[in-house]
């Protein structure tokens, strides 16, 4: 089993920056490659961005590719989202995921393969 909890979510005006971190805890995090959701008022959960279980790739959806970075510190068992330049239509509740992995070099955009989530953490984005 792995826990997961998420941080850093608020209030940012358009424009302004977020720096999400999802914390793992109950095995080692090095064996999971991670994701970021979002789920908007109405809308189905997207995918945000993927990352492998050592961090050497990543993937995002195109309407955030530019202006979010994510990353992961297998050493403190986090993986980071920073997000920049950030738009209403960003506003959403932020999901972690994790799935077990055995290839170093694999990650995930759909959200019905990983294994673990965390509870999500809001991000409102004023115009």
């Amino acid at each position: 089993q792995v826990q997961l909890v998420e941080s850093g979510g608020g209030l940012v005006q358009a424009g302004g920056s977020l720096r999400l971190s999802c914390a793992a805890s109950g095995r080692p995090f090095s064996g999971y490659a991670a994701g970021w959701f979002r789920q908007a008022p109405g809308k189905e959960r997207e995918f945000v961005a993927a990352i492998t279980r050592i961090g050497t790739s990543t993937d995002y959806s195109d309407s955030v590719k530019g202006r979010v970075t994510i990353s992961r510190d297998n050493a403190k068992n986090t993986v980071d989202l920073q997000m920049d330049s950030l738009k209403p239509e960003d506003t959403a509740v932020y999901y972690c995921a994790a799935k077990s992995a055995w290839s170093f070099g694999s990650y995930y955009l759909r959200a019905s393969v990983y294994d673990y989530w965390g509870q999500g953490t809001q991000v409102t984005v004023s115009s």
